[in-house]
């Protein structure tokens, strides 16, 4: 099964995401856009996992996360990778934070014990919105989401950490938790 984990947004900031999806779609067609409720802080993706492994993943997950203190995370800003001028992926940005990378490093350590590789890029946490897919037209678009660039979305109490399915369908990918990892 395809496989992530993950930290959920509040709806009071999925509703302010959704505005500017809609802002932006007006733009241009030619962006696969993130349905607001599938919006999440990704901090490793899996990939394809054995059924049998879930249960190891759970075992190294759950000290991390119940070592680790509630900590909070600002939404704010917004921009494209790799950068306004050639776009492939539309975000909303989140601050740094000391406490989140230790949280991201942490579980890439545990997971590397597993056999999951280390990412070899640097952790850069973000909410993607949009995916390039036709850059015919879209420099409206760059324009509208540059208009956030300094945008407040709001601050999120991180106080658990999901492990998450996703299922590809036509209609795109679905989304189910398999497990919760409570921080104190």
């Amino acid at each position: 099964m395809r496989c992530f984990i993950a930290i959920d947004i509040p709806q009071n900031i999925r509703h302010s995401i959704a505005d500017v999806i809609e802002k932006c779609n007006k733009k241009s067609k030619g962006i696969k856009w993130v349905a607001p409720e599938k919006i999440h802080i990704t901090l490793k993706f899996l990939g394809e996992v054995k059924e049998g492994l879930i249960t190891d993943i759970q075992e190294k997950l759950a000290p991390v996360c119940a070592g680790r203190d509630i900590f909070t995370v600002t939404i704010k800003g917004a921009g494209a990778f790799p950068d306004f001028k050639y776009p492939n992926v539309l975000w909303i940005g989140i601050d740094e934070s000391e406490e989140l990378k230790r949280l991201y490093e942490d579980i890439e350590d545990v997971l590397s014990k597993l056999g999951f590789e280390k990412e070899n890029r640097k952790f850069s946490p973000h909410l993607t919105i949009g995916r390039i897919k036709d850059r015919n037209g879209i420099e409206p678009v760059i324009k509208e989401i540059y208009t956030f660039k300094d945008a407040f979305f709001g601050s999120i109490d991180v106080n658990e950490i999901l492990l998450m399915r996703s299922v590809l369908k036509s209609e795109g990918a679905e989304y189910s938790k398999i497990a919760g990892f409570r921080l104190k």
